[in-house]
């Protein structure tokens, strides 16, 4: 994040003599983007970091990704595969490429602790809550966070008795960030984007893991790793920095609105190599009197667009089977919109009630084995519907 946090017993000056109760070192470890170049934190831990006692490859699940072709959209209902429990080594991958990975997962109990050194991650939180826990502290998680996780950063996620937290995970190839054209050129949220730092939750509490022989799934460009750690990772008395895990919730994004149709531009929530992302909320819907309030049939002839239906309603998909946890795939070179009667339908509507998070790529995506599983085969052919409504018959009286 572009703004700088202190947490916890740091020292005076950085890379000076920082001593414990007992007159040995604390032990700095300094984490940064684009070569030290970029954002940065200190961290100082108890114990050396870098100390294992063991390190293992870790067996993965079928994480193959094959090519959509012949090219079609895609429906998949992620709430039909199999809940397992950890959200690290249960998380089902079901679309990717060279920039981005997407994931599900039903987390039951705590997870393994996790660090991916590829790039950032985001989950967001579909229902339940728990804790986030890092070496940069916790992070309470309810649902409707965006919870970004830098590189490298290892942590887990705590999740009470009885709770199942549904975490929808994006992973990037490098760094997640607020789209530029919101920041100032130190760093800040202008006048007029869709939230700003208020709406931001940082880490203030540090979690001090206590134990040893600790292991820590690692995330490389060639596979999974773990190494067992000597002393608790989270072992951090403090740090100061500012790159850290951040969040925030989608209830706190300000929907831009318009006389006539925005583009998903205005929606835009995050920026990362390879794609961006945006959200839909409940807003006005535009307010021209002659407008049709849903987007009209589009290509986005540079991008492969995924659609996960988080909450609310999705009026354009009317008359098929989306509904909540469903995750559409429109991909270039196929165009889509409104399915059969909707424009009809919500012509004279004055809101849309809904929450989707969307992914924009701007290469193709790949679908694995675990997609294929949950993916409705005729959600091609539901545009082909017979029109059903006339314009007398809509229901806004229009």
């Amino acid at each position: 994040m572009p703004f700088f946090t202190q947490v916890g017993e740091v020292p005076r000056k950085r890379h000076t003599v920082f001593r414990q109760p007992d007159g040995t070192l604390f032990w700095e470890e300094l984490i940064g983007e684009d070569g030290f170049s970029g954002d940065t934190s200190l961290l100082y831990h108890r114990n050396p970091p870098s100390a294992l006692t063991s390190i293992e490859a870790v067996t993965t699940t079928d994480e193959e990704l094959v090519p959509n072709n012949p090219i079609r959209p895609l429906h998949l209902t992620p709430h039909d595969l199999p809940a397992k429990g950890d959200a690290v080594l249960d998380r089902v991958l079901l679309l990717g490429n060279d920039d981005v990975r997407i994931s599900y997962a039903v987390a039951t109990t705590d997870s393994t602790f996790y660090k991916n050194s590829v790039g950032d991650e985001l989950a967001y939180v579909e229902s339940g809550s728990g804790v986030f826990e890092s070496t940069f502290g916790r992070l309470e998680v309810n649902e409707g966070d965006y919870v970004i996780v830098p590189t490298s950063t290892i942590h887990r996620w705590v999740v009470p008795d009885g709770i199942e937290l549904r975490l929808y995970f994006v992973q990037a190839t490098g760094h997640i960030d607020p789209p530029q054209r919101y920041l100032s050129p130190r760093g800040q949220f202008l006048e007029g984007t869709p939230y700003c730092e208020l709406d931001i939750r940082r880490p203030t509490e540090l979690v001090l893991g206590e134990g040893e022989n600790v292991p820590v799934v690692v995330r490389t460009r060639t596979g999974l790793s773990r190494h067992v750690h000597q002393h608790h990772p989270l072992d951090v008395v403090g740090w100061h920095g500012g790159m850290y895990p951040w969040s925030f919730n989608i209830d706190d994004f300000e929907p831009i609105t318009g006389r006539l149709h925005q583009p998903p531009p205005m929606h835009q929530i995050l920026e990362a190599p390879g794609f961006v992302m945006c959200n839909f909320v409940p807003r006005l819907l535009d307010y021209h009197p002659e407008a049709v309030p849903i987007p009209p049939f589009h290509s986005n002839v540079d991008s492969d667009e995924v659609l996960f239906y988080a909450k609310g309603t999705a009026n354009t998909r009317r008359g098929t089977a989306v509904g909540l946890g469903s995750i559409t795939v429109h991909p270039a070179g196929f165009i889509h919109g409104p399915h059969p009667g909707n424009v009809e339908r919500t012509l004279g509507a004055k809101r849309a009630e809904e929450y989707q998070v969307m992914v924009d790529t701007h290469r193709p995506l790949l679908i694995s084995a675990a997609a294929l599983r949950c993916s409705d085969p005729d959600y091609v052919y539901t545009w082909s519907a017979p029109q059903d409504q006339r314009p007398e018959e809509n229901e806004h009286g229009a």
